[in-house]
């Protein structure tokens, strides 16, 4: 299958659905919004009403107390049912109201739930990316996968290499950054909380102290990223990255992006 049609195919996807969803939203806003500003219209309406007719009756009330206790007794009557008439009326009305937001509100159920569908899918086709890019991609690409939370160890090299001789370099490099990595997974450190005795400041001062601020840098740097990315657990997490702009890469970029590595393995083997 043609890997620019299926990916054209998934963007199309992606964007009716988007499409599609927005506008069903924004439609079922503006019915819940002219619903509720009827039956509110209507609530009033029926209030005047009310108020208006007891007015009208009381007042005729008091004309015919005078006339005719007898007359008055027929009207009281003949008003009556009509108020019975009109609030029966009413209530239709707001009975029938009552069922067209109910039948709003279970079609807002029902886009909520599409839209938590829309964002799984969209939410695995970035695992499958990915999946996808780590074979795919090389160091110099500008769109590849980022292990937020796993210390930078350039720096860790760097340092190691002006304090040891040759044959130490990596012992000591590996040692390092297994010790920094493993204390970046720990739970129960966090250096940026002013609380207690502040041993967790002092740990991060003494590493700038003892191996410089690059290394300080990198494994704070390290924290933020899990810290943003991973705040229920204390590991590092695959994110696909634009190393161009400093930020997550969209699913269109890593989607043109697979599609390019792969013409390019194409290109290469013909």
């Amino acid at each position: 299958m043609d890997v620019d049609e299926d990916t054209k195919r998934i963007e199309e996807g992606l964007n009716e659905t988007r499409e599609e969803i927005e506008k069903l939203k924004k439609e079922l806003k503006e019915e819940l919004k002219e619903t509720r500003e009827e039956i509110e219209k209507l609530k009033k309406e029926l209030k005047e009403r009310k108020e208006d007719l007891e007015k009208k009756i009381e007042e005729k009330l008091k004309q015919l107390r005078k006339e005719h206790n007898e007359e008055l007794k027929n009207v009281i009557t003949e008003k009556n049912e009509m108020v019975r008439i009109v609030m029966k009326d009413n209530d239709k009305k707001l009975e029938e109201k009552r069922c067209e937001l109910e039948e709003l509100e279970d079609t807002n159920s029902t886009l909520i739930i599409k839209e938590r569908q829309s964002t799984g899918e969209i939410q695995e086709a970035f695992t499958e990316l990915i999946r996808g890019l780590r074979d795919l991609s090389c160091e110099g690409s500008l769109i590849r996968v980022k292990r937020m939370g796993q210390v930078d160890e350039k720096p860790f090299m760097k340092v190691c290499k002006q304090k040891f001789i040759d044959e130490n370099v990596e012992v000591e490099y590996a040692m390092l950054c297994s010790k920094w990595q493993n204390a970046l997974n720990d739970s129960a450190w966090h250096p940026f909380k002013r609380v207690g005795t502040g041993e967790n400041m002092k740990k991060l001062k003494s590493l700038r102290e003892e191996w410089g601020e690059d290394v300080k840098n990198a494994v704070k740097t390290a924290l933020e990223e899990m810290n943003e990315f991973n705040p229920s657990g204390r590991y590092s997490v695959p994110v696909l990255w634009n190393f161009e702009h400093g930020r997550k890469a969209t699913l269109k970029e890593g989607i043109a992006h697979m599609t390019q590595q792969i013409k390019n393995l194409k290109r290469n083997r013909t």
